[in-house]
C-alpha cells in the first residue's frame, strides 16, 4: 500500500484516537482507575469498548444517509452539536477536571460497562468522527481503523492503571496530579477539535464560506 493509499486511514486514526486519548480518558475513568482491582477495570473497559465498537462500526456503515433519510436532518447540523458538546467538554476539563464523573460510576461490573460505553465513549464528537471515517474508508477499513484505535486505548488504559497501582502507596498524590495535569493538557487538543468539527459542520451547510485548513 503506497503512501497515497494509506494516507486517509492514518488521518482516520489519528482522528479516532484524539478523541479517544488515553490520558484524556484517565482522567474521566481516574475513579475506578483508583478502587477496582486491575482485573475488574479490565473487564469493564473492554466490555464498555465492545459496546462502543458496535455503535461507532454501525454509524460508519449509516454514514450521513442515517441521518439524511432516517433522522431527516442533516449530518452538518450534528457535526456542529458535537463539536459544541466537545467544546464544553474540554473547557471544563481544562479547569475544573473529572469531579462529576465519580457519581456515574457506580453499581455492577455491567452497569459500570454500561457507563464507560456512553456517555464517556459514545457521544456527539466520536459519533460525527465515525461517520466521517466511514465515508472516507470502506467499510472494511473504517471497522478496522475503530477496533484498532480502541484497542490500543484499552491497552495504554490498563497499563495506567497498572503503573498507578504500583505508585500509589509510594507516590498517590504525585501520580494522581501528573494523570490531571496530562488529562488538562489532552482536553487543549479536544477543544481544538471541537472547534474544527463546528468549522467543517458550518462550511457544509453553508452557514459560513471558510477556507479548509491547508
Amino acid at each position: 500500500m503506497n503512501s497515497l493509499a494509506l494516507e486517509p486511514y492514518l488521518r482516520s486514526f489519528f482522528l479516532f484516537f484524539a478523541l479517544f486519548n488515553p490520558f484524556l480518558m484517565s482522567i474521566y475513568l481516574l475513579e475506578l482507575i483508583r478502587r477496582l482491582p486491575t482485573a475488574t477495570f479490565s473487564y469493564v473497559l473492554v466490555r464498555g469498548s465492545i459496546i462502543s465498537a458496535g455503535v461507532f462500526s454501525v454509524f460508519a456503515w449509516g454514514g450521513e444517509s442515517f441521518f439524511r433519510d432516517y433522522l431527516q436532518v442533516r449530518f452538518a447540523s450534528f457535526q456542529i452539536f458535537g463539536g459544541i458538546v466537545f467544546l464544553l467538554i474540554g473547557l471544563r476539563y481544562v479547569f475544573s477536571g473529572a469531579s462529576a464523573i465519580g457519581d456515574l460510576m457506580k453499581g455492577s461490573p455491567e452497569t459500570i460497562a454500561g457507563s464507560i460505553a456512553m456517555p464517556i465513549m459514545i457521544g456527539p464528537g466520536t459519533v460525527s468522527a465515525s461517520v466521517v471515517i466511514g465515508n472516507r474508508l470502506p467499510f472494511p477499513g473504517a471497522v478496522t481503523v475503530i477496533v484498532g484505535t480502541l484497542a490500543l486505548c484499552v491497552v495504554l488504559l490498563i497499563i495506567i492503571k497498572y503503573l498507578h497501582d504500583r505508585l500509589q502507596h509510594s507516590n498517590a498524590e504525585l501520580t494522581d496530579r501528573y494523570i490531571d495535569l496530562v488529562g488538562r493538557m489532552s482536553a487543549l487538543l479536544i477543544g481544538t477539535i471541537a472547534i474544527d468539527m463546528i468549522i467543517t459542520g458550518a462550511q457544509s451547510s453553508g452557514f459560513a464560506k471558510l477556507q479548509p485548513a491547508p
